[in-house]
């Protein structure tokens, strides 16, 4: 063997690895976040569980990356360790489809269709298919389609290069020699957790494995616990991810090694010894990729059934591994809530985006929660519990847009679809207009502790129109939170004839204002208090409209937002209409002047 033969060894691999990463991302793409949330609602029995993570993992052709999610998931506690042991089993299972589609590239005939099975023959059709796909479609869900064929393409290709560079090694005395040494099964397990360790996917180091099956010199008693010892390897990437993590997280991962360990003594304990009593035939005979294929599968199927029934043995087990501090428990509050921006979430964008906009619908829920108790203490009687509250609430609200923010910009820097960009940026404008809409309400309780202390009231007249105004607003904002969590593009078209009506409102009664100080009614003093009231409510308003505007930018490439505006005003009887509507809802009550 050259170093030429090494080259190509290297570059294979290179090769094989990338089309691997390419295909799991364009299928991850082209999933949408969908996987990552039926992982959240079917997990709640175990078979149901064990088939979930097989299903998942076939598709993404990674039972590392299954597990890092599951990490992800319990960490943030949108899934309990008992769900996740089931999928943990499944995936095992899922991850030998890989060896299966390797295996292909054995097949030996000489009919059409047989040469047409093997990968070298139909994957660089499938290539040709996916960079004209890649080149001249526009549609993203056809370039997730074409990354995940050129990706297999790739794959193969390092595949078959790894094999070819290889060949050479069945003429070496030597290698031969050296495999003698991993029918030591102790010796061949760390080999195989070795390898897979450094490379970070058990599908890649039993590729590897295949492509040594190639030179004939592999004997099924060499390869057996380096396959094993793969399984245990790959439990490297969830310990690693698990790292930081709360106690749950890590037992997780401890699982995951546990469970492999588990079925790797169980499996070479029965294997040798029934190979002393009996004496298997094909201990020294030849294996080749298929039959990597099929021990691997045997394994983790075999590993799963058996290990199936004893799920509360392996939640104990971790739970005796990862023990919890005395008094220690989950503590309710905002820091458990923002364990849903798990770093492990930014390999899946369109969940990550997900995950993100469930909480800025809280972060929003907390912003109107602190409007209605501002307009309420305004309005009606100061109550210092509900001023301390809203300035906790704008604390939170804070926290929200500061790590919100944060980890919408790792998000933004990963390699997201059009609609996972567009909705990045919606979220970052929307989470700002939140946050100033809590800023308008802390600037109420100031109004209000104002009136207090200066022991200042509205007249009877003056209370009656601002209430008016308060329900105004109090719908819009209704509105446009409603569209923005149910992505609603009607409702959101609705905003606007409404903002424009609170403006209405908020000229009217700074006119009606005007002459109340006029008549003697008002003093110049409670005509400050109650214009900065006027002004942080029709803010408040704005901000609404800016959240809708968002929205429907966010299913429109060419809108602008001057444009629409303006158009929406002049469309006549539609937005007119809702003016009226509105406006009618929303009458101010008679003037007593």
């Amino acid at each position: 063997m050259t170093i030429f033969n090494v080259l190509t060894l290297i570059g294979g691999l290179a090769m094989f690895l990338y089309g691997m990463n390419v295909m799991g991302n364009g299928l991850e793409k082209l999933a949408g976040g969908k996987l990552e949330k039926i992982f959240e609602r079917l997990t709640s029995n175990p078979i149901k569980a064990m088939l979930l993570g097989l299903s998942v993992t076939a598709v993404i052709q990674s039972s590392s990356a299954t597990t890092v999610m599951l990490v992800g998931f319990v960490n943030a506690g949108i899934m309990k360790l008992h769900s996740a042991i089931g999928v943990i089993m499944g995936a095992n299972i899922g991850t030998t489809v890989t060896a299966w589609i390797l295996s292909l590239s054995g097949l030996n005939g000489d009919s059409f269709l047989i040469k047409m099975l093997k990968p070298s023959s139909f994957s660089p059709i499938l290539a040709i298919i996916g960079v004209a796909m890649l080149t001249f479609s526009k549609n993203d869900k056809k370039k997730d389609i074409a990354s995940i064929l050129v990706g297999f393409a790739v794959l193969m290709f390092g595949m078959d290069s790894m094999s070819g560079a290889v060949a050479p090694l069945k003429d070496v005395p030597e290698f031969a020699e050296m495999l003698l040494w991993f029918k030591n099964p102790i010796l061949g397990v760390l080999a195989g957790a070795l390898l897979t360790a450094i490379i970070q996917s058990s599908s890649a180091s039993v590729g590897i494995l295949q492509a040594l099956s190639a030179t004939g010199a592999i004997t099924f008693g060499s390869a057996l616990p380096i396959i094993l010892g793969q399984n245990i390897g790959t439990c490297v990437t969830a310990l690693l991810s698990s790292i930081g993590t709360s106690k749950n997280a890590k037992r997780v991962a401890v699982v995951h090694l546990y469970f492999n360990i588990i079925g790797t003594v169980l499996f070479l304990t029965v294997f040798y010894l029934l190979n002393a009593f009996i004496g298997f035939s094909f201990v020294d005979g030849v294996v080749g990729a298929k039959e990597i294929a099929i021990v691997h599968t045997i394994f983790n199927l075999s590993t799963s059934i058996i290990l199936l029934p004893f799920i509360k043995v392996l939640e104990k087990l971790a739970y005796l591994t990862v023990k919890d501090k005395e008094g220690e428990g989950n503590k309710d509050n905002i820091e458990e809530q923002f364990k849903l921006l798990d770093e492990r979430f930014l390999q899946s964008p369109s969940f990550a985006v997900e995950k993100c906009r469930e909480l800025t619908n809280r972060m929003g829920e907390i912003a109107k929660e602190s409007i209605d108790m501002a307009m309420s203490i305004c309005v009606d009687k100061y109550d210092k519990e509900k001023a301390e509250q809203i300035a906790a609430n704008e604390a939170a609200v804070d926290l929200y847009e500061d790590r919100l923010g944060t980890y919408l910009v790792k998000l933004s820097s990963r390699d997201l679809s059009a609609k996972d960009s567009q909705s990045v940026s919606t979220i970052l404008h929307v989470i700002g207009d939140f946050e100033r809409i809590s800023d308008h309400a802390m600037n109420m309780v100031s109004v209000a502790e104002e009136k207090q202390q200066k022991d200042l009231n509205f007249t009877s007249q003056a209370t009656a129109e601002v209430k008016v105004m308060c329900s105004a607003v109090r719908d819009v904002l209704d509105i446009a939170m409603e569209a923005f969590e149910k992505h609603d593009l009607e409702l959101a078209t609705r905003v606007e004839p409404l903002e424009e009506v609170v403006d209405k409102i908020r000229t009217k009664l700074k006119n009606r204002h005007v002459k109340r100080l006029q008549t003697g009614e008002c003093t110049i003093e409670m005509g400050f208090v109650f214009s900065d009231l006027l002004t942080n409510l029709e803010r408040v308003s704005d901000h609404c409209s800016n959240i809708a505007v968002c929205l429907i930018q966010e299913n429109d490439e060419s809108f602008d937002v001057h444009e629409y505006v303006q158009m929406l005003k002049n469309s006549g009887e539609g937005f007119d209409g809702q003016v009226k509507r509105y406006s009618e809802k929303y009458a101010l009550p008679a003037k007593e002047f």
